[in-house]
């Protein structure tokens, strides 16, 4: 999963529907964990009680200040003040040990935006996909960071180098030797694909298939709580829109 963008809510629905499907093995995290939400210690709590193998995204980077956020929006400059001041030096001391890029884990590479540029590219063009690709050096990856599931597929004999297909609940991608591949899990805490369901991806370990799945959840919660906290209100009303 990816881009849980502090929504404990969220991130405690799809980990009660991914056991639905039986018991988890493992837990990645791919960036994002916080920013632009309501409950950054909640989540990254949550996340350490699942032993989760955690990725580092901008937000994180920037909650910490070990990023600027000049390039930021206004509203994510503002979020993004306010996760700093709502997380303990434990939580910041967490979160800047992260890496940026995973050792290999079962085959997979993992990463927050692209391997070129670990926290801050977005890969949604032929020309991004490719270029992460001539970096990657397991047969699969999976990026997170534009908050919309995508599947990438290598393919030399095309003039771009690759395919790019949007993911959509219930697809699922076959772990074959016939094309190395990229793929996005999309948004726990914010999706971004005009549908507001939390996004994420279960991983079998045995079939060799990633699947993709979405879960309604509560988001009127965060919304509250959000309020509450005086975050902007574009960010507050995003979350019932999916964008």
């Amino acid at each position: 999963m990816s881009d849980i963008h502090a929504n404990l809510t969220a991130l405690d629905t799809v980990v009660r529907d991914a056991e639905e499907d039986g018991a988890i093995d493992g837990v990645w995290s791919l960036g994002d964990n916080v920013g632009y939400g309501p409950q950054p210690a909640e989540c990254l709590a949550r996340l350490r009680e699942l032993n989760a193998t955690i990725i580092a995204g901008n937000h994180d980077r920037a909650a910490t200040g070990a990023m600027g956020i000049e390039e930021f929006n206004s509203d994510a400059a503002t979020a993004a003040l306010w996760t700093r001041e709502h997380l303990s030096e434990d939580d910041k001391a967490f979160l800047d040990k992260l890496p940026e890029v995973s050792k290999p884990v079962d085959s997979f590479t993992i990463v927050h935006g692209t391997l070129k540029y670990p926290v801050w590219e977005y890969l949604y063009s032929y020309e991004t996909a490719q270029g992460h690709l001539e970096l990657q050096e397991t047969p699969f990856s999976f990026v997170g960071h534009t908050h919309v599931p995508l599947r990438v597929v290598e393919d030399k004999q095309q003039p771009r180098g690759c395919e790019l297909y949007r993911l959509d609940d219930g697809d699922v991608t076959e772990l074959t030797d016939e094309a190395r591949l990229v793929l996005n899990p999309g948004s726990v805490g914010q999706p971004r694909d005009g549908d507001p369901r939390a996004s994420y991806a279960i991983y079998d370990t045995d079939q060799q298939t990633v699947t993709m799945k979405r879960v309604e959840y509560e988001f009127a919660k965060t919304q509250e709580l959000m309020r509450e906290a005086d975050l902007p209100v574009w960010l507050i009303d995003r979350l019932a829109v999916g964008r």
